[in-house]
C-alpha cells in the first residue's frame, strides 16, 4: 500500500495542510449540500450497529469529494459488496481488525486502508507498529462500545507518535474547536475527522455548523 497517494488528497488539500472528512453522511440532499462545502472527504458506515448505518446507496453520493467506507470486523465479501454499492475509494476499518486481515482488504479490492485506533494513553500507540502496511491510521477516543462517543481524548498524547503512517484526528471535534485545530501541529497529521458534534439528527449534518467551522478552520491567521 502507498502513503499519501496524490489522486486522493487534491492540491487544495495540500496547500491547507489538512484535509476534512465529515463521516456518518446518509441522506442525499444533506450529502449534496455537505459536498458544496468544500469538504475532502465523506465517510459511510457499513456496520449494521451503528444508527448511521447506510442501508442503500444514496440517490446522490459525492461526485468531488473521497467516499470512504466504514466498517466494523467485517467479512472480505461485504467490503467487496460495499465498494461495488457505492463506489468506494478508501476502506476505513474501525473494529478489532489485525494487520493481515487489512492487508487481505487491500489486496481484494485494490483500495487504500485506514485503520482506526482509540488512544487512552501512550502506549495504545504501540500497536500501529503492527499496522505499517496501512495507508492511513484514525485515531479516536475509547469508547465502551463499538462507535464513536462525541468526546475528545488527550490530543497532546499524539505527540509521543513517531511512525511514518500519516494519521487523521478524530474523537468529538465540534463547532467551537475550528481555532484550535488551526493550532495544531504533528508532521504526520494530514487532516480532522467530524461527524456526530455537527448533527441535527443521527446521519444529518448541520450545515450552517459545518460551514462556520470550516470558515473559520481554513482562514488565514
Amino acid at each position: 500500500m502507498s502513503k499519501l497517494q496524490p489522486s486522493l488528497i487534491s492540491s487544495s488539500t495540500t496547500s491547507r495542510q489538512h484535509l476534512l472528512k465529515v463521516c456518518g453522511m446518509r441522506d442525499a440532499d444533506n450529502i449534496r449540500a455537505v459536498e458544496a462545502l468544500g469538504v475532502d472527504w465523506m465517510g459511510f458506515i457499513c456496520w449494521q450497529g451503528s444508527a448511521r448505518y447506510v442501508g442503500e446507496p444514496p440517490s446522490y453520493l459525492p461526485q468531488r469529494a473521497r467516499r470512504i467506507g466504514v466498517f466494523v470486523n467485517p467479512t472480505i465479501e461485504e467490503v467487496q459488496s460495499q465498494v461495488l454499492a457505492l463506489g468506494l475509494d478508501i476502506i476505513q476499518l474501525h473494529g478489532s481488525e489485525s494487520a493481515t486481515f487489512c492487508c487481505e482488504v487491500h489486496a481484494a479490492t485494490s483500495l487504500p486502508i485506514v485503520k482506526a485506533f482509540a488512544i487512552k494513553q501512550q502506549s495504545d500507540l504501540e500497536r500501529t507498529s503492527e499496522y505499517v502496511d496501512c495507508d492511513y491510521f484514525l485515531f479516536d477516543t475509547p469508547t465502551p462500545l463499538i462507535g464513536g462517543s462525541g468526546k475528545q481524548f488527550d490530543w497532546s498524547l499524539l505527540d509521543a507518535y513517531d511512525g511514518r503512517t500519516p494519521f487523521l484526528l478524530s474523537g468529538g471535534i465540534g463547532p467551537d474547536d475550528a481555532k484550535r485545530l488551526r493550532c495544531y501541529s504533528h508532521p504526520r497529521c494530514i487532516g480532522f475527522d467530524v461527524n456526530s458534534r455537527f448533527e441535527r439528527s443521527a446521519a444529518l449534518k448541520d450545515l450552517e455548523a459545518l460551514h462556520t467551522f470550516i470558515q473559520t478552520l481554513r482562514s488565514h491567521p
